[in-house]
């Protein structure tokens, strides 16, 4: 097991790199990088800041992950960037370092795969099993669950959160929270319904969670209540139909939206 480092990659004094690492010509590593076992690095890759990688990561040319985050109340701190296992980075992605502002560190987690050009700004929190399609921006502070999916050119506000198994589809753009499970699209989003083609398409195979999941969307989306009522009648015996929040999904959902400071799409 060796690192493969080409002769025209810089790499600072201090930078940590893992067994069977590749860094491609004229990639730039950062003296305070920390990059794991098996990330291969193509050319032209700029990596800075306090940044650690995990393993078997793959970042293609022209990526910059790790600068100075774009805020106007971050004055040189030693802030973090931290990426978990198995992920894609394609081409020309940005990934910036957190700040003081929030908790000072942007993190991404495992097997999730960004396609050319997406932007994840300073301190986004992003989980697990991601698909982010071209030229999706994520703003400052946003968080974001598993399994979510955002067709290209989709625009994520300032913290906003995003829900597990949530889509947002092509040119989307949203401006307050999304909803798990929920499929959202538009210029300014609406919600859809229940992102069922997708959940399959990513493993959801349980057919009563669906179902209860479509009922809490009529309740929510299509009975007229207030957010308030809505979130009322699925914890109350008024929910008559069917499990309501004694469903585990449901209950995920509820506590999503109650716990909503901007609020939800509908």
């Amino acid at each position: 097991m060796t690192v493969n480092i080409h002769p025209t990659a810089i790499v600072g004094p201090g930078a940590e790199i893992g067994l069977d690492v590749e860094i491609g010509p004229y990639s730039v590593i950062g003296k305070d990088v920390k990059i794991g076992d098996g990330t291969v690095i193509a050319p032209h890759v700029f990596i800075d800041g306090h940044t650690t990688i995990g393993k078997n990561n793959k970042i293609y040319s022209y990526a910059a992950i790790g600068g100075d985050p774009q805020s106007v109340s971050y004055k040189g701190e030693p802030t973090l960037t931290v990426i978990g296992d198995n992920n894609v980075f394609r081409e020309n992605i940005t990934v910036n370092r957190g700040t003081l502002v929030d908790e000072g560190i942007t993190s991404i987690g495992d097997n999730n795969l960004f396609m050319a050009y997406v932007h994840i700004a300073h301190d986004c929190r992003l989980g697990s099993n991601l698909l982010f399609s071209n030229n999706a921006s994520l703003a400052g502070h946003v968080r974001c669950g598993d399994d979510v999916v955002l067709a290209g050119y989709t625009l994520i506000h300032q913290f906003v959160r995003i829900g597990e198994y949530s889509f947002c589809g092509v040119n989307t753009y949203c401006t307050m929270d999304i909803p798990p499970f929920m499929l959202v699209a538009g210029d300014k989003a609406i919600t859809h319904g229940v992102n069922v083609r997708g959940m399959r398409s990513r493993g959801f195979d349980d057919k009563e969670a669906l179902l209860e999941l479509k009922r809490a969307y009529k309740i929510i989306y299509r009975s007229g209540h207030t957010i308030a009522g809505a979130m009322d009648v699925l914890e109350s015996a008024a929910c008559q139909e069917g499990e309501g929040v004694n469903c585990p999904e449901v209950r995920r959902l509820v506590d999503f939206i109650k716990a909503s400071k901007r609020g939800v799409i509908r």
